[in-house]
């Protein structure tokens, strides 16, 4: 298995100078007292501060209100689960016995905030330019599919299906896993003959809707010329 430091150089762009800041963004509080939380409000904020000045060169002429509704898709804690899972985090998460056997690995509360500790991490050791570029980077296909999709992502690939006259989406639970209290369920996306998109989330209407994001960003956004 690739060393998180490996890794982190790899999908997070960052060679971290010091392993056991990459450690602690890592580690979740099942272990103990050394773990992501203090780098987790940080990232939270480093995130927010990159969000917004983006959005605003972005979107010149829009209000605040507007601003606001694509800042908070943007940073929300399922956007940044998202991203943590195309960038490989839970394969790097260290977590206690108990997190494990509840699903923590998959948890979009923990990925979220993992992802965010990362983030924090980063700029503690790379400073403000070189994070906001790393984030922007890794962030790229969730703003151009959020900031694009005004509408709910299901209804924005139903319509971009109806437009080119492909079946509609079909949306197939596969599994639901997890305990009573915190399960996850498991869908696959499927558009007539294009390749399918499979999805988790605590709802199926969740893993409906992550689906759906995945799909646009696969066949739809990655596919418009830049």
């Amino acid at each position: 298995m690739t060393s998180a430091r490996e890794w982190a150089r790899a999908a997070l762009g960052h060679n971290f100078a010091d392993p056991s800041l990459l450690k602690r963004a890592l580690t979740h509080s099942s272990l103990g007292p050394e773990n992501y939380e203090r780098l987790e409000f940080l990232g939270d904020r480093v995130l927010g501060r990159v969000m917004a000045a983006w959005l605003y060169e972005a979107f010149p002429e829009e209000s605040e209100g507007r601003l606001n509704q694509r800042m908070s898709r943007l940073v929300s804690r399922e956007t940044c689960a998202h991203v943590a899972r195309r960038l490989g985090v839970p394969e790097h998460l260290r977590l206690g016995l108990q997190a494990r056997t509840d699903g923590g690995r998959d948890s979009d509360n923990i990925l979220g905030d993992a992802m965010e500790a990362l983030i924090g991490a980063i700029w503690l050791e790379a400073g403000d330019a070189a994070t906001e570029t790393l984030v922007r980077r890794m962030w790229a296909p969730v703003f151009a599919a959020t900031t694009t999709a005004a509408k709910h992502p299901k209804s924005l690939l139903q319509e971009w299906a109806a437009a080119r006259m492909l079946p509609e989406p079909v949306y197939e639970l596969l599994a639901r896993t997890g305990p009573h209290h915190q399960p996850r369920f498991c869908v696959r996306l499927t558009i007539g003959d294009l390749p399918p998109v499979e999805a988790s989330g605590a709802s199926k209407q969740e893993a409906e809707t992550e689906a759906a994001r995945r799909f646009l960003e696969d066949h739809v956004f990655s596919a418009q010329p830049a």
